[in-house]
């Protein structure tokens, strides 16, 4: 077991220096997008399924409450959390659309939608990711491996490399740590 726990560890930090090697630009763009988002008022919207969807709702309450600061809450909403207006638009419309209802419903001017799929495969991640370009707002990306069809439609897409689901994992909430913590140092 002790040689196993070592091969995981390494494996995630091989995946974490990838990262650190080739996609610290795209990190950097999306906190200013962020950034400029929350600047003009808009807020970030973040949506994806089970494991993704745990890391909006974590990433939601890291700008809400505090990262590492006391500070002024900005603005974020994870569009997984609501249980109702998901099992009804599922019920009513199938389960392709509850984030692209979401998105019509709460999206405005300056807002950033932010979908996150470990596959860039999950097909209600895609339809809200299309949703918010058709209301012209900035979209990002966060997958893995290829990045699947998400990965060509966001305007900002930063694929961890690896095919392993809970590497991938790891490394969105590591990604989403980091930029917390830069758009924090950056408003407050």
């Amino acid at each position: 077991m002790r040689d196993r726990i070592k091969d995981i560890l390494l494996e995630s930090i091989q995946v974490k220096e990838e990262i650190m090697r080739s996609g610290t630009g795209r990190i950097v763009e999306i906190a200013n997008l962020i950034i400029e988002c929350l600047r003009k008022n808009g807020k970030i919207l973040l949506f994806g399924n089970g494991g993704s969807a745990s890391d909006c709702q974590h990433i939601a309450a890291e700008f809400v409450g505090r990262f590492k600061k006391d500070r002024t809450s900005l603005a974020a909403i994870s569009l997984t959390t609501n249980t109702s207006v998901l099992t009804s638009l599922a019920n009513d419309y199938g389960y392709d659309i509850v984030f692209a209802k979401q998105i019509e419903a709460l999206g405005q001017k300056n807002d950033i939608i932010i979908g996150i799929s470990t596959s860039g495969k999950a097909k209600n991640v895609a339809a809200g990711i299309k949703q918010a370009k058709k209301m012209g707002l900035k979209t990002v990306a966060l997958s893995g491996g290829d990045g699947g069809e998400l990965a060509k439609l966001a305007d900002v897409s930063l694929l961890v490399p690896s095919p392993v689901t809970a590497r991938i994992q790891e490394a969105h909430i590591t990604i989403g740590h980091i930029i917390c913590e830069l758009v924090e140092e950056a408003l407050c």
